[in-house]
């Protein structure tokens, strides 16, 4: 019996011990972004995931993608990380325009997703702005590991200044 033990709580150690290496993503609002980005020496570009509660995909690639100790590592050096609900019913500030909450059918959206995702209303969409708070894309649809990097590298090393999308990505 107390070898059974044994084996099963060395099991647990090992899987807690992995779970420990998936590197949390240090998300942040909105605000906490553009402070950033207006007062670190060397401030970074922002990425928004912009979701629902309701949203299946976007659980789904909170945990299969965000989670991913690769990815969390690389958004982590490259990006202020911002989550937005899509359906948030706070205002937030921006350009010195207040964006607000509307209500629509039996959910609503928030003003400034709607701005962010060009009018496109999909979940979950990412969003990368430059270090000067520029756009510089959406991008919709559940993303896998791989091809998220390849995006996220994409504007994150400062690639898409010199290449096409096209041509980066070999298509």
């Amino acid at each position: 019996m107390r070898t059974i033990f044994t084996q099963i709580s060395l099991l647990f150690l090992l899987f807690v011990g992995f779970q420990a290496q998936a590197q949390d993503i240090n998300w942040m609002s909105w605000e906490e972004a553009v402070q950033l980005s207006q007062t670190d020496a060397q401030p970074k570009k922002i990425f928004i995931d912009v979701y629902t509660d309701w949203c299946g995909w976007c659980k789904k690639m909170d945990k299969d993608t965000f989670q991913n100790p690769e990815v969390s590592a690389y958004m982590q050096d490259n990006f202020y990380m911002v989550k937005l609900d899509a359906e948030g019913k706070d205002p937030i500030e921006f350009q010195g325009k207040t964006f607000k909450f509307v209500s629509s059918g039996r959910r609503g959206y928030h003003e400034f997703a709607a701005a962010l995702l060009q009018g496109k209303l999909s979940y979950p969409t990412v969003v990368f702005l430059d270090e000067d708070l520029k756009m510089l894309s959406p991008v919709p649809g559940y993303q896998k590991v791989e091809p998220f990097l390849q995006i996220a590298r994409y504007f994150g090393d400062n690639i898409y200044k010199d290449k096409d999308w096209q041509t980066y990505a070999g298509k």
